[in-house]
C-alpha cells in the first residue's frame, strides 16, 4: 500500500482523534480512559420532556459471570451511590435499573444503568472525566477482590 492511498475512517474514529489532538493541545493526558470524546446533543421534542442524541458511553465490566444475574450488582451500585457524594433516583418503569446520579464532590451528573453484567454510565452535556473517575474508583473500592474491573467507552452516533 503506498502511504498517499486514502483509508477508510469512521466518524467515530475521526471524533476520537479530534478528541485526543483537543486533550493534547489542552495538556491532558491524550490517552486518559475516562477522556469524554464525544458530547450528547440535547433536544426537546414538541410532545415534550427532552432526549439525549449521541454522545459517549462507558462500561465498567466486573470480569465476573455472577450467577445472580444483574442483582448482585445492582446491590454493588446502590450501596456505592448511597454513600454521601451522590444523590441520585430511579424514576424510570423500566426492566433493568436506570439511575439519575449527581456526583456532590465533582458536580457531576450522569446516567448509570445496570445491564448485562455491567455498569453503564451514559454521559451528559455537562458531565466531566472527574465524575466518572470518581464513580469507577468507589465501585472497585467497595467490591470484591475476585472483581477485575475493565473499563470500555463507546461513541454514539447522533
Amino acid at each position: 500500500m503506498v502511504e498517499d492511498d486514502p483509508t477508510f475512517v469512521t466518524a467515530a474514529e475521526l471524533r476520537e482523534r479530534e478528541a485526543r489532538a483537543a486533550a493534547e493541545s489542552d495538556g491532558r493526558d491524550p490517552g486518559d480512559e475516562f477522556a469524554i470524546p464525544s458530547r450528547p446533543d440535547r433536544r426537546y421534542p414538541r410532545n415534550g420532556g427532552v432526549e439525549y442524541v449521541g454522545g459517549t458511553v462507558f462500561s465498567f465490566d466486573p470480569g465476573l459471570d455472577r450467577e445472580d444475574g444483574d442483582g448482585g450488582l445492582v446491590a454493588l451500585v446502590e450501596s456505592v451511590l448511597d454513600s454521601e457524594a451522590y444523590r441520585y433516583g430511579d424514576w424510570f418503569d423500566l426492566p433493568m435499573p436506570l439511575y439519575l446520579v449527581h456526583d456532590a464532590s465533582t458536580h457531576d451528573t450522569f446516567r448509570v444503568a445496570v445491564r448485562d453484567g455491567r455498569v453503564e454510565v451514559h454521559v451528559l452535556p455537562e458531565t466531566e472525566s472527574e465524575g466518572i473517575r470518581a464513580l469507577y474508583d468507589r465501585l472497585v473500592e467497595a467490591s470484591e477482590e475476585a472483581f477485575e474491573w475493565t473499563v470500555e467507552r463507546r461513541i454514539e452516533e447522533p
